[in-house]
């Protein structure tokens, strides 16, 4: 068996400092090497400097996938912090899509060492890697999950993240991400028409999170607004700000004005998979 691990930071891999929790190199590929089965190889790919996952972005998805792909006939392990994992995770999950690689992700909520939960994500994890089905997981909490849209639905318990089920993705257009100036945009009740139009002037496209299954105000202003980006050649895909059950369009006579400005359908997607497709397609 040939193990990649490729270690990018977060909780799993820190130790006490004076300052508090920090990164520690070493100590994620020790505790990985300890649990590896008898004749198994492990290559390690550790970033330097090891990231808090709030700093992880579209160059550093490169890297991953650029060693992921060095590496063929490896099974791979991915540990990573949990704050922005749903993005990596819908990162990954697409850009892969029909490769047939198979990647486990892996982070905790408290450090290896501390009797919490790292050791037995990553004892999930290596276990995973045994099996041939392609596709991006998640191992955490006792759960395998499928990471092309996770959710992070609680900030401290070790139960931290559901799989919100996305569809079938097509294959990407784009295998890399793109140096392209894209964002979330969550409407809310009174949000100025102005500040919406300040932001897509700045953005190549957005994903737009809207009420229900598919509603949004009725301001001319902001429909305007959204119909001179869409003239513009600028994507905008809109989901759902309800964490399940997507959008359905004509639903509500309340979104009428939005889906005839030429708004993307983003359905189930979560908005970390939407993201993405905007960066691939």
């Amino acid at each position: 068996m040939k193990l990649l691990l490729i270690h990018t930071g977060g909780t799993i891999g820190m130790a006490e400092t004076s300052e508090g929790l920090a990164p520690r190199k070493g100590l994620v590929e020790e505790a990985t090497a300890e649990r590896l089965p008898a004749g198994a190889v492990l290559t390690a790919d550790v970033f330097d400097p090891l990231l808090d996952s709030a700093d992880v972005g579209p160059a550093h998805w490169n890297r991953m996938l650029e060693t992921v792909r060095r590496h063929p006939d490896a099974a791979v392990i991915i540990t990573h912090g949990t704050d922005t994992m749903a993005f990596t995770g819908a990162a990954l999950s697409q850009a892969l899509a029909g490769e047939s690689r198979r990647v486990i992700l892996c982070g905790s909520m408290l450090p290896l060492g501390h009797n919490g939960d790292a050791e037995g994500n990553l004892d999930l994890a290596i276990s995973a890697t045994a099996s041939k089905e392609p596709g991006v997981f998640l191992a955490f909490a006792g759960k395998l999950l499928a990471a092309d849209g996770l959710v992070k639905h609680d900030s401290h318990e070790a139960d931290a993240f559901r799989a919100q089920p996305q569809a079938t993705p097509d294959v990407p257009q784009r295998r890399t991400f793109e140096d392209r100036k894209l964002a979330i945009l969550t409407l809310s009740p009174g949000i100025p028409a102005e500040a919406v139009k300040a932001m897509l002037e700045r953005l190549d496209g957005a994903v737009l999170r809207i009420f229900g299954a598919g509603t949004a105000m009725n301001d001319t202003i902001l429909l305007s607004v959204l119909a001179e980006a869409v003239r513009n050649g600028k994507r905008l895909r809109a989901v759902s700000q309800c964490e399940a059950g997507g959008l359905s369009p004509g639903a509500y006579a309340a979104g009428a004005g939005l889906w005839s400005k030429g708004i993307e359908n983003g359905g189930t997607e979560t908005p970390e998979a939407a993201l993405i497709h905007l960066w691939l397609n």
